[in-house]
């Protein structure tokens, strides 16, 4: 029976989405497996038994933790219970490396096996967590390629499957393509805006973006703004921020990178999102804004000097990020303005992004990530 059970952890929109792909690849070679765990909406949709919602640790920040602790805690406890109960063979567990990390450890204890997708930023702070990731992890399966070398300098049995985001993006179209698919006018001037998937970013980031659509309506009559909504955010929340503003958004149920290929600029909120938008070959802008203390504490911890994972891979600010005091309105509408039109700015940008996309190399995350889980047996 240990052999049927395999467990799957995944804590947030983006992973939900990696999770359910890998796990659709393992039901296709092994149709006996079954599969229990924490995650979302897609990880559902895959048959899986969740005894928690992902809702429960998306959580981003010092300030945020904080009230959720226990109840994080209470989730770390109950996963490490159903794991001796059912007793699988290989866990999976999917990004948020601070709850993870953790629950690695318990499971290792155990006996179970551990793959861990989307590797922890240990390249961009605290490298010493290598150290436990090396004692407590037996495969780990990256998604961007300069991690393989740096995890294995450390001892970490580390290995590039690809990037699943490319995927999960749709193929090019043209912006009126786009347009169509989401029910908006093919011929209007459109701004996507990208607040992000948990509640936190939405008050931190949306006022801003909502203001930057109120201005840039009274430049450009016709303006249309499209707002992808995660499955873990309540749409009334998103249409609540545009009230009195004048601008009347087009609300859509995820679908995220079609929102940007239907935008002439999108703004978007850091994190997979921002790789999502880059591969749609649209000029974007990155924002982010949390917590003075979590920034505080960001940048003793942070070397790196790019926080977008598009600049990251091309190894240049190659959109403009816009954090903390810098996040306003008027900074934001400057770089919307500068890419907006045609040019050299514009062009540049769209060249780095297809730069960018090459470097990932092919399609087909999720089934070379399967075949690696499938070697623990």
């Amino acid at each position: 029976m240990s052999l049927e059970h395999v467990m799957v952890v995944a804590g947030e929109a983006s992973g939900d989405r990696h999770a359910a792909d890998l796990v659709a690849e393992l039901q296709r070679a092994r149709p006996e497996l079954r599969f229990f765990g924490m995650g979302g909406a897609a990880l559902a949709a895959r048959g899986v038994d969740l005894l928690y919602s992902a809702n429960e640790i998306s959580v981003m920040g010092l300030t945020e933790v904080l009230p959720k602790l226990r109840r994080i805690l209470q989730v770390l406890a109950g996963l490490t219970r159903a794991a001796a109960r059912r007793r699988p063979r290989v866990a999976i567990l999917v990004d948020v490396p601070d709850f993870n990390l953790r629950l690695a450890r318990r499971l290792k204890a155990q006996g179970v096996r551990v793959a861990y997708y989307v590797s922890p930023m240990v390249w961009a702070s605290r490298p010493w967590r290598a150290r436990a990731i090396r004692r407590t992890v037996d495969r780990m399966l990256c998604i961007l390629p300069f991690e393989e070398p740096f995890l294995r300098r450390s001892g970490v049995d580390a290995r590039y499957v690809g990037n699943p985001v490319l995927e999960q993006v749709p193929d090019p179209a043209p912006p009126e393509e786009f347009r169509r698919r989401l029910g908006l006018s093919p011929g209007r001037p459109t701004l996507a805006l990208l607040p992000g998937s948990r509640l936190g970013e939405i008050q931190r980031l949306l006022p801003a973006m909502v203001e930057t659509a109120r201005t840039l309506a009274l430049e450009r009559p016709g303006l249309q703004v499209v707002v992808p909504v995660a499955s873990t955010i309540d749409p009334a929340v998103v249409s609540a921020y545009f009230e009195g503003s004048g601008v009347s958004p087009v609300l859509v149920a995820g679908r995220a990178p079609e929102a940007v290929g239907a935008s002439d600029v999108a703004v978007v909120a850091s994190g997979t999102a921002v790789l999502e938008a880059g591969l749609m070959q649209r000029p974007l802008v990155v924002v982010y804004r949390v917590s003075w203390l979590t920034y505080f504490v960001g940048k003793l911890l942070v070397r790196v000097a790019h926080i977008a994972l598009v600049n990251l891979l091309a190894n240049r600010r190659l959109v403009p990020e816009l954090l903390q005091g810098d996040l306003t309105p008027k900074r934001v509408l400057a770089e919307v303005r500068r890419l907006w039109e045609p040019g050299p700015a514009r062009d540049e940008m769209l060249a780095g992004l297809a730069e960018v996309q090459r470097t990932l190399g092919p399609k087909g995350a999720a089934a070379r990530a399967a075949q690696e889980v499938l070697s623990l047996w």
